[in-house]
């Protein structure tokens, strides 16, 4: 095996959010012990696809049994435009099988969201028992945008802080595991993504003019994201700030996160409900 193998699990949970977790101590074109040839990381990357896929077929068929105490899983995905959200859901959940699988994108809020509480719009994409629920921003939009634009006052911020606290403890309370990802690039990196995406009209679609003034305020976003993961941090659903300018580490690092979750929760298959000697006797006379 090539020098993939000093890459272990345990060096992707150390980017684990700590309560004196400081942004700037994070470079984000770190690969810490991440030394590869494409070669090497496809192999690695891939070798878990089987039993990733066997872990969430036990939870989704945990879930359609309706056996007591079956949870969910649910990842956070956050990071700066271009940080590479929607690559890590391609590739890390390619190997999953859709029906166990939802993915949902939280944008700006539209007016009938607007007249509700930040976390109205969140709720229904709740992860179900025995599923497994990506977000592809969240509910942190609304401590991090609206903090930074001034969208909200801080004294709502603050309460915003606690009121994600609570609203996450209460799905681990229903078994939900959490992982929240911060994806995050430096500003250089940002713009040579923003540059590609103008250079070839293939990718004409994923750019937008708002990227550009978003940028200006890269100083202040930073602080905001400290802030809120510093205060959301908890032992139940904790936050990993992962180095993203190197794609592949980063979908290496987040694929680590969520097989830990599922392993975690040691999933077994449901025990049948029914007679199975029977039933194989009428199935053979059927």
């Amino acid at each position: 095996m090539g020098s993939m193998d000093k890459f272990t699990m345990d060096e992707a949970l150390q980017h684990r959010v700590t309560p004196d977790f400081r942004l700037a101590d994070v470079d984000p074109t770190s690969t810490p012990g991440f030394k590869w040839n494409k070669k090497d990381w496809e192999r690695e990357f891939h070798q878990y696809d089987d039993e990733l896929d066997e872990l969430q077929e036990k939870l989704f068929a945990n879930g359609r049994a309706k056996v007591p105490g079956t949870g969910a899983v649910l990842l956070v995905l956050q990071g700066m435009d271009t940080s590479g959200k929607g690559g890590v859901i391609r590739h890390v959940f390619n190997a999953f099988d859709p029906q166990a699988l939802s993915i949902s994108s939280f944008g700006a809020p539209t007016a009938e969201e607007r007249k509700h509480d930040f976390l109205w719009r969140i709720r229904p994409h709740e992860p179900a028992v025995g599923q497994i629920a990506v977000f592809d921003r969240s509910h942190y939009e609304d401590v991090l945008i609206q903090r930074v634009r001034q969208m909200a006052s801080l004294e709502e911020i603050e309460r915003r802080y606690g009121a994600i606290v609570d609203f996450e403890q209460d799905l681990v309370s229903r078994n939900v595991k959490i992982i929240k990802v911060m994806l995050h690039i430096s500003k250089d990196f940002q713009k040579e993504n923003l540059i590609e995406r103008l250079d070839n009209p293939d990718k004409y679609w994923k750019y937008n003019p708002g990227d550009l003034d978003e940028r200006e305020l890269w100083d202040e976003y930073q602080e905001a994201y400290e802030i809120a993961m510093r205060r959301t941090s908890t032992d139940d659903a904790p936050w990993y700030c992962l180095p993203g300018d190197n794609k592949r580490y980063a979908r290496m690092s987040v694929k680590y996160l969520v097989l830990d979750a599922l392993r975690s929760m040691n999933l077994e298959w449901p025990a049948a409900t029914f007679d199975v000697a029977a039933e194989l006797r009428r199935a053979k006379e059927a």
